[in-house]
């Protein structure tokens, strides 16, 4: 296919595993504490020409850290990293600085996400290195709020007409306690309707709403939920029909899709019974704290703006591979706001947002 240049324009293995190395690893052992269960025998393709569509519920309101800690946490466990997933996101995500955490440039692309169009998806059937992940509730199960927790959203029928044409499997799997990561905050249409023209797919009405005026870096905070992936049943798009691939229809495809649904809510419903009735595991956290003590204050979230720019600064703007953040030594926490005095803005009440916005929106439309 024409386009085919997706594959291979951003995606860097060493952005990954250097980002790992250096913030995930240490952000998943204290914070996040993320567990894979049932991934011991990791799917395998039915289809060794096509990847696998790896698809899970979105974990509402929050920034999508859920994403980020699941494919890390696959990136350290997989012996052979053809099994990893690489994810269709959101454009809205890598359309400005703003959407990338802490204003790292291209992160998400360089994570290897490429932008879920139907052109794009299309493309990355044929993409053999990596299987595929998508969070086919789109936008709307980001935007759904605490009230609709757990509940999937209309899916997009494109993965259901893909697996069918592709003869490739569907391999879900549940986010649980991701509802957790901002609690309690809620979504209204309008809002988001008019968050969208900034390009911020919604925006959560909620306590932590203040915060993100008074502290921009409350903007990309999550609260430390134990994330927990519950890999689901194999689902075979192409054995749910009888029709022939050229007499499908629209109507067919939402009716299959709705099916999908149906069968992935009842599995992440009794997911969530097992695995989500205490989403924090406040002693095990305070644990991994004090194991950790020697890295404070990084593990914690107001402490995150001067890793991931400290990051940035050596990796994209300095072009440094292979380096080790020095996150253990008396005042490293200082000296990376010494050297990234740009940190500081995710401090300032209000007026920090402007500097955050003119560099968050730079190239983008909006500016222009």
């Amino acid at each position: 296919m024409a386009n085919q240049h997706i594959y291979s324009d951003y995606f860097d293995d060493d952005f990954v595993e250097t980002l790992d190395r250096n913030i995930l690893q240490l952000l998943d052992r204290v914070w996040f504490r993320s567990k894979l269960v049932g991934f011991e025998d990791f799917p395998q393709r039915n289809n060794p020409e096509r990847p696998l569509l790896f698809a899970s519920n979105h974990s509402g309101m929050a920034f999508p850290w859920d994403a980020i800690v699941a494919l890390s946490h696959m990136w350290r466990r997989l012996p052979d990293l053809r099994h990893l997933p690489r994810p269709l996101s959101a454009p809205m995500l890598s359309q400005s600085v703003l959407m990338n955490p802490f204003l790292v440039k291209n992160f998400w692309k360089k994570s290897g996400c490429v932008d879920a169009t139907t052109l794009n998806f299309e493309t990355m059937m044929f993409y053999n290195d990596h299987n595929l992940m998508l969070y086919p509730e789109g936008v709307p199960g980001i935007g759904k709020g605490f009230n609709r927790k757990y509940k999937l959203q209309r899916l997009a029928t494109s993965i259901v007409r893909l697996g069918i044409q592709h003869h490739t499997d569907i391999i879900p799997f549940y986010t649980i306690n991701g509802e957790y990561l901002n609690p309690y905050t809620y979504s209204w249409d309008w809002v988001n309707r008019l968050s969208k023209k900034i390009g911020i797919p919604f925006i959560p009405v909620g306590p932590i709403l203040l915060m993100v005026l008074l502290q921009p870096w409350f903007f990309y905070m999550a609260y430390p939920a134990k994330l927990t992936f519950v890999l689901g049943t194999r689902i075979r798009p192409y054995e749910l029909t009888n029709k022939p691939l050229n007499e499908l229809n629209r109507t067919d495809y939402e009716a299959l899709s709705e099916q999908v649904r149906r069968q992935m809510q009842q599995e992440l419903d009794a997911a969530v019974q097992k695995h989500g009735q205490h989403p924090y595991q406040w002693r095990e956290l305070w644990q991994r704290m004090k194991e950790n003590r020697r890295f404070f204050p990084f593990f914690l979230p107001w402490a995150w703006p001067a890793l991931f720019q400290e990051f940035e600064r050596q990796y994209v703007r300095n072009g440094r591979r292979d380096f080790d953040l020095d996150l253990r030594s008396p005042g490293a926490y200082w000296r990376m706001i010494w050297r990234n005095p740009f940190t500081l803005t995710f401090f300032i009440p209000v007026l920090g947002w402007i500097p955050i916005a003119i560099r968050g929106y730079r190239g983008h439309k909006l500016s222009k």
